[in-house]
């Protein structure tokens, strides 16, 4: 479900779950797992990626409809565990948003320290609401962090998909670029940031969202 590529000093976890990376709990673990790893066996960035046109489609509703109340509950829980592993991640975490990213597929970019988006006919935002799922305030904090008060208020109450552009308007992915730019572009962000002398990358931030607490 997870696909690791070596850029150097530079890891790409590629989400690679068929047909549109939606999130189970066995991805949602595996990649909390590495992220920790990541950081214990001395990489000094990651970025993590989709396929191209599709990032990822957030979790897997169909799923998790057949489950239990106590397996759904398990599920939420990985997922803030996740979160939390993105957020306090000592080393720096880029999005390559490689196509599609909607619900929990734009949740992920959220908390990564920096998010490049692919140009096209591709959509993000949390369309939680138009299915009846009220967005965690950690997630609307998060939100808020990027995009201010005014613009989180909007697409929280309203599930509004952005195209690229419009996020890129707003804050809510730092740059734009062609599909097959935006892993390079994400790498090259890291290589800025592992530049700095390193007490600047004891500041990420995307720390204090779910990191401390």
């Amino acid at each position: 479900m997870l696909t690791t590529i070596e850029h150097d000093s530079v890891w790409e976890l590629r989400l690679n779950r068929p047909p549109v990376n939606a999130l189970s709990l066995e991805l949602i673990v595996g990649l909390r797992e590495e992220i920790e790893k990541a950081a214990r066996d001395g990489i000094r960035a990651l970025i993590l990626s989709g396929a191209p046109g599709r990032f990822s489609a957030g979790l897997d509703v169909p799923l998790l409809l057949g489950l239990e109340p106590p397996a759904i509950a398990d599920l939420w829980r990985e997922l803030y565990a996740l979160l939390r592993a993105i957020a306090a991640s000592p080393i720096p975490i880029a999005a390559a948003v490689t196509g599609h990213a909607p619900a929990g597929g734009t949740v992920l970019a959220l908390f990564c320290d920096w998010r490049v988006m692919a140009q096209g006919e591709y959509k993000l935002g949390l369309n939680e609401v138009q299915v009846g799922i009220p967005l965690p305030p950690v997630i609307v904090s998060a939100l808020k962090r990027l995009v201010g008060a005014r613009h989180a208020e909007r697409l929280a109450v309203s599930g509004a998909l952005l195209s690229p552009q419009e996020a890129l308007d707003i804050g809510l992915v730092d740059e734009v670029a062609s599909v097959e730019q935006v892993v390079p572009r994400a790498q090259e962000w890291c290589l800025r940031m592992l530049a700095l002398p390193s007490e600047a990358n004891d500041h990420h931030p995307t720390r204090g969202s779910l990191g401390s607490g």
